[in-house]
């Protein structure tokens, strides 16, 4: 602390000498003249930008620098986050057309249509006002709040100082100012993602039967079984697009006694849940580094100069369902013990593009809104008798800001836990944390429906009774009273977990987690006692958790860890499926009669040449190897139509969770299938059988191919990639999701953490930008940002350009 005077002495000299001497001609007009809105505001903030185009955003208190941040993310992505604020005023009709599809980054809506008729009503019930309005802790704080109005007014600032040159909204009328409101209500969107923001269609679809509907003949409801499958893959995480990998290493594994923290998190490529990464200082109050969710205010994986964090997407079920027994002469009228409760309607009216407006009307219900359906595989039909709502104790929760705020404002491992239970804001991830002090820490707190066991088992509809154990997914019995999901004593809103019911993981050797539960967030202590709404205890696990807990169990256990460490298991890009399989596939495509197998179409393909490519390969998915996509296109058919307990011949045992289940079967008839269509699938596509993976998985950025290394969820690859297969483009030709901001943190006993960083898609979706695809490059060569956190680093900086900016 003694040193901060001389140190900012030093960042005065610093900026003053870089405003006279760096050339500004590259950067926005704000940049070069200071020049100050005729609105006025008072708001102001100085940006230095280093190499990549990484922001180090200074500002005096909370409002001006959510006011540098606001300015800095529309500098790079004005686009983007335009097209989000349009779906959050329910204008996404009015400027694209109904029928359109939005970019999934703020909710699972299929059409602009059902998008704007829900964010139209959360926009006319004045939900978000009722947030904001809230007092901390259990709505946002003051700082949260200064720090969101201060967003808008440098995006403002950002939109009336400069010209757009992104082509994708150059001159487009639906990039307009922002209000508070609107910042607050896209971080709602994020908080709901996995709730409301789940069920749109089926909310703004649904509509009370007619007696007209009621009388013809209902169309057949799938079984018990059926829908407790479709819940399980709902809410499974193999196909998501959004997972994640992080571990944190106590100081008992590491050179030099200090904790280390490896984030991986596995987010769209596109669209508007990009991250951004930036530094955010205010001198003697905060000073942290990562990267943040567009759109909001604060850093939502990073570091400070104590401690670093990151999250993964948990297994939690942040919703449940409620039954209601309607009453038979109005579908609209529920009953909870024996009273009569009217439904309440929402009217919204959405403005739509070339044609007339619509409107269409949403029922809700103490517990929620009813919904017909949660995604088009899980059909939930309001009859006569029968309806069912929706409860999201997210869509009272504006509080994750400010848990981000404390993650940001920590010294230790246990401060990252005071944060999570001061704010329980939380929505959707598990956190796992190192320090400088050498702890770790693994939690699953998250904010999800109070919805334990025994009130599963007391309350649970026939049909709930099955989706639940299969899949965490509660349909309780809305008739009931009894039934209600009551209040934890230390939960900070009604109807969710207290903090003290979470699972909880404080310093492990190493502490993991890849999506899966945290049973095993350390395979040595497994977590148990937890509700199955959190997740499931005892199960099997995925191939990249399997995968991960083998790499992490490893350097746990060989000791003497430091970053670079983590920098070799973020990029080793290990197929433990193919370690699993490989071999033995390539010895049954070996003994298949004639080196011939029949294709799913009934054809009769030659395989021969793929039992050399598969024996080849090295089990790894760099660009170089051969024989990786071969095994990729083989291997993703084969799980796709082989069930999981007739892959293997040895099966899952819970005693041994790490290396069952194994030994692939290859005497099914799946396999000789599989193996068939992937080789007649690439000859189609003019692949060679051991071309190598880099020749075909690829992204174009400004006319350059750029290879991409790295695998999909099935085979288990640590950097995971999730590829768009174009066999007219040549195999994999885009990204849709994957590793997206990583970050390898250590300390070494200095002021400044070691920290190196990566955005794999770069700072910028504006292709006209020079950080457009800069760090993607770096990305394809396995190549990291050293990090200048520190002042002195930062003025060091052979690209450092400064910026004063206010409105």
């Amino acid at each position: 602390m003694r040193t901060r005077p001389r140190q900012w002495r030093l960042a005065a000299v610093g900026i003053a000498l870089s405003a006279t001497l760096t050339s500004t001609a590259s950067l926005p007009s704000a940049a070069a003249d200071g020049s100050r809105s005729p609105h006025g505001g008072g708001l102001s903030a100085t940006i230095r930008y280093t190499e990549y185009g990484i922001p180090h955003i200074v500002a005096k208190d909370y409002a001006n620098l959510g006011f540098g941040t606001g300015w800095a993310q529309a500098a790079d992505q004005v686009c983007t986050l335009a097209d989000g604020f349009v779906t959050v005023r329910g204008e996404r009709s009015r400027w694209f057309g109904a029928d359109g599809a939005p970019d999934g980054s703020l909710s699972s809506a299929t059409k602009n249509l059902s998008s704007d008729l829900y964010f139209g009503g959360v926009r006319e019930s004045r939900t978000v006002e009722k947030l904001l309005a809230t007092p901390a802790p259990a709505g946002p704080s003051r700082d949260v709040r200064d720090a969101m109005r201060g967003w808008a007014a440098g995006y403002n600032a950002w939109l009336e100082q400069n010209p757009i040159t992104d082509p994708a909204c150059k001159g487009a009328g639906w990039v307009k100012p922002v209000t508070t409101l609107d910042v607050a209500a896209r971080g709602f969107a994020i908080s709901v993602l996995g709730g409301q923001g789940r069920g749109i269609d089926g909310i703004t679809a649904a509509q009370p039967p007619t007696a007209t509907a009621a009388d013809s003949a209902a169309p057949k409801a799938p079984s018990k079984g059926e829908l407790a499958a479709a819940a399980r893959e709902l809410f499974s995480q193999d196909d998501s697009d959004m997972g994640s990998n992080a571990v944190a290493f106590s100081g008992a594994t590491t050179a030099n006694g200090r904790g280390l923290l490896l984030g991986n998190p596995h987010y769209p490529w596109q669209g508007g849940r990009r991250f951004w990464q930036s530094q955010q200082t205010i001198p003697g109050e905060l000073n942290v580094m990562g990267g943040s969710l567009l759109g909001t205010t604060g850093v939502s994986i990073g570091h400070n100069a104590h401690v670093a964090w990151s999250h993964t997407v948990a297994t939690g079920v942040t919703l449940n369902l409620h039954q209601l027994t309607l009453d038979p002469s109005d579908p609209t009228v529920y009953v909870v013990d024996g009273a009569r409760e009217k439904m309440t309607k929402r009217t919204v009216t959405v403005p739509v593009k070339g044609g007339a407006d619509v409107t269409r009307t949403q029922w809700w219900t103490r517990y929620g809104p009813v919904v017909t359906s949660l995604g088009a595989q899980l059909p939930l039909p309001w009859s006569a008798t029968t309806a069912y709502a929706l409860n999201d104790p997210n869509a009272v929760n504006l509080r994750a800001s400010d848990t981000a705020l404390g993650f940001s404002k920590a010294r230790s491992t246990d401060d990252v836990l005071r944060a999570l239970r001061r704010s329980q804001g939380i929505p959707w991830v598990n956190t796992i944390a190192a320090d400088s002090a050498g702890h770790s820490l693994f939690t699953q707190s998250q904010v999800l429906p109070r919805i334990t066991d025994d009130l599963a088992a007391r309350c649970s509809t026939a049909l709930g009774k099955v989706t639940y154990p299969a899949s965490g997914v509660a349909i309780l019995d809305g008739s009931r009273g009894d039934c209600a999901l009551g209040k934890d004593k230390d939960a900070v809103q009604p109807g969710i977990f207290g903090p003290s019911r979470m699972p909880v993981l404080k310093d492990a050797p190493y502490a993991e987690n890849s999506n899966d539960s945290a049973w095993l967030a350390n395979a040595d202590r497994p977590l148990t006692g937890y509700e199955r709404v959190f997740g499931t205890i005892g199960t099997p696990r995925s191939m990249r958790t399997r995968g991960a807990v083998e790499d992490v169990a490893g350097m746990a256990g060989k000791g003497s860890l430091t970053v670079a460490d983590l920098q070799k298991q973020q990029f080793a890009d290990r197929a433990p499926a193919g370690d699993l399989a490989a071999a033995d596939a390539a010895k049954a495509c070996a003994a298949l009669p004639g080196g011939t197998a029949k294709a799913g179409d009934g054809t009769t393909v030659d395989v021969s040449g793929a039992c050399a490519a598969l024996a080849a390969w090295d089990r790894r998915m760099d660009t170089d190897s051969r024989g990786a996509l071969l095994f990729d296109r083989f291997w993703r058919r084969l799980t796709a139509t082989v069930a999981p307990a007739s892959l293997w011949k040895v099966p899952f045992d819970a005693a041994d969770p790490v290396r069952t289940p194994n030994t692939l079967n290859t005497a099914g008839p799946g396999f000789a299938t599989a193996l068939a269509d992937a080789v007649a699938e690439l000859r189609g596509a003019r692949i060679p059988l051991d071309a190598k993976l880099g020749e075909h998985q690829f992204v174009v950025r400004g006319g350059e191919r750029i290879p991409v290394h790295g695998g999909t969820e099935s085979l288990g690859v640590w950097n995971k990639v999730e590829p768009v297969w174009d066999p007219q483009g040549g195999g994999y030709t885009e990204v849709a999701h994957g590793s997206s901001y990583i970050q390898a943190v250590g300390w070494d006993g200095g002021r400044c953490p070691v920290a190196r960083t990566l955005l794999t898609y770069s700072q910028s979706s504006n292709p006209k930008s020079a950080h457009y695809s800069d760090q993607t490059r770096l990305f394809s060569q396995k190549k990291w940002v050293t990090e200048r956190f520190c002042e002195q680093d930062i003025l060091k900086s052979p690209a450092l350009k400064v910026v004063r900016v206010r409105d």
